[in-house]
């Protein structure tokens, strides 16, 4: 029996349970920015959380300190040539941080995990954090070395 079927259980269940608690801190935010829509310093917020990076890590990406990050995530402004060096620390464009919305993120989600077919499963890219080539270079002397040894044991036996 395939697993994938669980895999997709498992990821929907983490979905539901991140938009749940996204939902509550969606709308507490909301609640915050409802007067100030375009507050380009939390929308860097949103952008560094949703990629799992902690302020001291743009902080060191950007070369100044964890409170200035926290400075500037407060700010509705941020100049032009600072933005474009946050959005590069970040990996996104300019334009991305200036355009971002939450419901967008929220609808590209939607759009990836409704599918009712194995499909989903290959909407999470899994990206291994070993090379597979230099697996199956240490596999093939593994098997090598077996063949060797057991060269060595019959030559062994014969004498």
């Amino acid at each position: 029996m395939s697993t994938e079927p669980q895999q997709v259980v498992f990821y929907s269940v983490q979905l539901v349970f991140y938009l749940y608690i996204y939902g509550i801190n969606h709308y507490i935010w909301s609640m915050e920015t409802a007067t100030k829509p375009n507050h380009i310093g939390r929308k860097i917020s949103r952008i560094r959380e949703l990629r799992g990076m902690k302020q001291e890590a743009l902080a060191d990406a950007l070369g100044i300190s964890q409170q200035a990050v926290s400075k500037i995530e407060q700010s509705p402004e941020v100049d032009d040539d600072k933005l474009q060096d946050i959005a590069k620390a970040l990996g996104v464009t300019k334009e991305g941080i200036e355009n971002f919305s939450e419901e967008n993120v929220l609808n590209i989600i939607s759009n990836t995990f409704t599918s009712n077919d194995s499909s989903t499963i290959n909407a999470i890219n899994v990206q291994p954090n070993f090379n597979p080539l230099d697996k199956v270079i240490e596999l093939y002397e593994r098997l090598l070395q077996a063949e060797k040894d057991k060269i060595e044991y019959l030559e062994k036996m014969l004498k």
